[in-house]
């Protein structure tokens, strides 16, 4: 169901329904990823991105302050990065969603994207 979800995501983004925010960090994640098909593939939804966040010493404070919270490095950069920047930040990643929806001043949403398609559609 969530790689339906996820199609379901990048369709909408390609039809310019939504429009997709990259990162540094993430871009940096997908080229440190050593499946070369997988990246390859996450490089050309990558493509698709209107805007790409660069990392400021604003965000990076941030990330460390919800590593504090208990999330990990990446995701936490990931967090700041999507704060101020959009509204939705979709992951399949339970464990981050728990800890990040804990953090009481958040700015950003964090969903599954199917919890959020069910929300939204």
């Amino acid at each position: 169901m969530e790689s339906e979800a996820i199609k379901t995501v990048i369709d909408l983004i390609e039809k310019g329904t939504w429009e997709l925010l990259f990162s540094d960090v993430l871009d940096f994640e997908i080229s440190n990823t050593s499946d070369e098909k997988k990246r390859r593939s996450l490089q050309s939804i990558s493509g698709m991105a209107v805007e790409i966040i660069n990392l400021t010493n604003l965000i990076k404070d941030r990330a460390s302050y919800f590593e504090s919270f208990g999330l990990q490095a990446f995701d936490a950069m990931h967090l700041a990065c999507a704060e101020n920047n959009t509204d939705i930040l979709l992951t399949v990643d339970d464990r981050f969603i728990k800890k990040a929806n804990k953090i009481n001043n958040l700015k950003v949403k964090i969903k599954n994207p199917l919890q959020w398609l069910e929300e939204v559609l």
